[in-house]
């Protein structure tokens, strides 16, 4: 019997993290990773003290904002900015981190992970947006697919 492989183990964690997910339309969990260590975790939702779409419905529903586009106007931060705000509040470094995700970062969020200087990101869906992946190559951070069955 073979151990479960390192990435396998994580990105099955943020799969686990996205079932806190609040959204209604995609249920997003990540995980940052240094050293074979955990440093933080987050998962798609209202920001603390704000009712989440479960409770009031999804705004870019209302609006009828389509996949992809403008996600500003969304109650909820991504999964990759919550691990983000985890680490300010706590102090935790993310530079030479690894992040798996269970989908593509969005622009915005590969930006962010950018400037924190992360080693690599790594994702169990792809996402339809070629401009994430121009930058990502852009700023020579390693990031791809990885294939398999991550469901919990």
């Amino acid at each position: 019997m073979s151990r479960m492989p390192w990435p396998e183990y994580f990105m099955k964690i943020a799969h686990l993290v996205a079932e806190r997910s609040t959204c209604l339309r995609r249920k997003v969990g990540a995980v940052a990773v240094r050293d074979k260590r955990m440093l933080a975790t987050g998962y798609n939702g209202a920001p603390i003290g704000l009712a989440h779409c479960e409770e009031v419905g999804c705004l870019r529903e209302q609006l009828k904002v389509p996949s992809g586009e403008r996600h500003e106007l969304c109650r909820a931060l991504h999964a990759e900015q919550n691990i983000l705000t985890q680490c300010a509040v706590h102090g935790v470094v993310l530079k030479g981190a690894d992040i798996y995700c269970t989908t593509q970062p969005c622009l915005i969020c590969a930006k962010l992970l950018i400037n924190c200087q992360v080693n690599a990101i790594w994702y169990a869906e792809s996402y339809p947006d070629s401009l994430t992946e121009q930058f990502l190559t852009e700023s020579g951070i390693t990031f791809g697919l990885l294939e398999g069955n991550f469901r919990v």
